[in-house]
């Protein structure tokens, strides 16, 4: 069977996991906390490379800041559509504020900044608030 890496949201350990169509159940090797959370993980300039070079399933980072009227009001919107893809995609957040290296590195010139990530590498950027429809669409795409 084919195996996946996936980065767990608790202890960021690599766990190595069968790719299956759902899971009911799967838990990190290191801390056992389910690798089905789907709360998005804050990630620094520490631990942003770990964990997308670590993930073999796609990687949304939203790149927002604190102060920012249309990332606050997406904000929960990128949570809930999280739910949807447990173990799918990994979304996670860069506080630009906080994280000024990572905003320079990637280039983000407005918030919020979504960039998809597959194998590494960027596959897309979105610049603007998305609707749940519209933030759906584009990781359905980008899968």
């Amino acid at each position: 069977m084919e195996k996946i890496n996936v980065v767990c949201p608790f202890c960021l350990k690599v766990n190595k996991i069968p790719k299956k169509d759902s899971y009911l159940k799967a838990n990190c090797g290191e801390c056992k906390n389910s690798l089905l959370e789907t709360t998005p993980i804050e990630l620094t300039k520490q631990n942003f490379d770990h964990v997308v070079v670590n993930s073999d399933i796609t990687v949304i980072v939203d790149f927002w800041a604190p102060w920012c009227g249309p990332c606050k009001m997406m904000g929960p919107i990128f949570t809930e559509v999280a739910t949807k893809y447990a173990l799918k995609a990994l979304f996670v957040k860069v506080n630009t504020q906080d994280q000024q290296e990572l905003a320079m590195r990637f280039n983000i010139k407005s918030i919020p900044t979504l960039i998809v990530f597959k194998n590494a590498v960027e596959i897309k950027r979105v610049s603007g608030a998305l609707d749940p429809l519209r933030l759906s669409s584009l990781v359905n795409e980008n899968l």
